[in-house]
């Protein structure tokens, strides 16, 4: 399976994931990307779930009709609790 996370993602649940490829949309060189464009990319790329804290990003999907899964992160508390980890 593979993962792409978004910006604003916490780098570390990477660890915590299935064992699977995860990237950043950073390692892949998509950070200036619009939302949209990320999902094309994603979409082309091959991945298979899009993790991000976008709340916009779901409606970018939406509209789009793409195949790569996006589900939504930890809240800010959440993804803090993480980093502490």
């Amino acid at each position: 399976m593979k993962i792409l996370f978004d910006q604003g993602t916490p780098v570390p649940l990477r660890r915590h994931l299935h064992p699977g490829r995860v990237d950043t949309a950073a390692e892949m060189g998509w950070s200036e990307l619009g939302n949209g464009e990320l999902l094309a990319a994603a979409e082309e790329a091959g991945f298979d779930i899009l993790i991000t804290t976008d709340q916009n990003l779901r409606y970018a999907a939406i509209a789009l009709y793409r195949a790569v899964p996006i589900r939504r992160g930890l809240s800010a508390r959440s993804a803090e609790r993480s980093r502490r980890l």
